[in-house]
């Protein structure tokens, strides 16, 4: 017990409460926190992409990032940042993004679908260590994306600000922008109160380095698995939110935007936590960061908003399971889960010889 970090466990148990609680407000089942899903709807309330049923400005998204501006400017830590390889975090990103959505959930999603009893992410959560092994065997091999400079302070900012610009302009002028009538983009909680719970939660994952590839990366790299508890919690905390409110249905068939399709969830999730271990951090770690002032951790999150885009726009992204289809990732979405397996070993290869040289 003594090991345990207490402070990771109680904003892991934070971020599940929260989850319940915006699913009940009205964000889709097993959705109430997904950073892949709503930087997808993000995408699609921009008209970056035109499937109709995910697009919504989600307002979680700059309620991460305000609240981890915050906590990291509240404790004196805030610190602007960038340069280290920005076109390759792009690049990591964008795949990232595409492996997440063939899925359908970022790692967070995954673990709120395991306490809603979807079993088909337990397989993407094999998936997901796997790829962060990967990750881990380039790191031991040297694998860097070299440092990041101070930069002006308003530089670190900007995501922070176009984030909330935007955000303010949907609300106020809400017919530049495309909204979801029916599919999981019309499933949202009020917006000001999905925004206050989301800025709380981006200030203990700030100040907690809530990550769950984060945590399978230090638990394989050094035994360390302090950052995992905080996922426990976030699954124990949903589990029991969902059967108090009769949502919990354990299985594989039924489960909502889902499939069945497992071995390209299991790739899928590998791709993701690759990237994520080269990243230095998953989706969600990605965002706090960028709040915190780290423009390459900006430039990484806009990767992902484009790979959202590419998934929808050129049928990448898995299909849910519905009564009249199995779902599932269709040809193009495997071609290019394959295609970001080159990539990430071309980026890790070409990394590592440059730290050697």
């Amino acid at each position: 017990m003594k090991k345990i970090n207490w402070p990771i466990v109680l904003a892991g148990g934070l971020v599940g409460l929260a989850a319940v609680v915006l699913t009940a407000l009205g964000n889709p089942a097993n959705m109430g926190f997904c950073i892949a899903c709503f930087l997808r709807d993000i995408a699609g309330a921009t008209k970056m992409h035109s499937a109709a049923v995910v697009q919504y400005f989600r307002p979680e998204i700059v309620g991460l990032v305000l609240g981890a501006f915050i906590m990291s400017v509240a404790s004196k830590e805030y610190r602007a940042k960038a340069g280290s390889s920005p076109a390759t975090r792009f690049v990591l990103g964008a795949f990232v993004m595409i492996g997440a959505l063939a899925f359908l959930g970022c790692p967070l999603r995954m673990m709120l679908r395991l306490a809603g009893g979807d079993l088909n992410a337990l397989i993407a959560l094999f998936g997901f260590a796997a790829g962060i092994a990967v990750g881990v065997v380039c790191l031991n091999k040297g694998f860097s994306l070299k440092r990041a400079y101070d930069v002006g302070k308003a530089e670190g900012s900007v995501l922070l600000v176009v984030l909330t610009g935007l955000f303010i302009l949907s609300l106020a002028v809400p017919a530049l922008f495309a909204f979801s009538e029916k599919g999981p983009g019309s499933m949202r909680a009020p917006a000001l109160v999905a925004l206050l719970i989301a800025v709380v939660v981006g200030a203990a994952a700030y100040k907690t380095r809530l990550c769950m590839a984060g945590g399978i990366r230090d638990g394989i790299m050094f035994k360390d698995f302090r950052l995992l508890f905080g996922f426990v919690a976030v699954f124990a905390i949903a589990l029991i939110g969902n059967i108090v409110l009769g949502k919990f249905k354990l299985g594989f068939a039924g489960q909502p935007v889902a499939h069945s399709d497992h071995v390209w969830s299991f790739l899928g999730m590998a791709l993701v936590g690759w990237g994520s271990v080269l990243l230095g951090g998953c989706p969600l770690r990605q965002l706090i960061l960028a709040g915190a002032g780290n423009g390459d951790s900006a430039v990484a999150v806009l990767g992902m908003i484009v790979g959202a885009a590419f998934s929808h726009n050129f049928g990448l992204a898995g299909a849910a399971a519905s009564a009249d289809a199995a779902g599932g990732v269709g040809p193009k979405g495997r071609v290019a889960i394959i295609i970001g397996f080159i990539v990430f070993a071309v980026i890790s290869a070409m990394n590592i010889q440059k730290q050697e040289d």
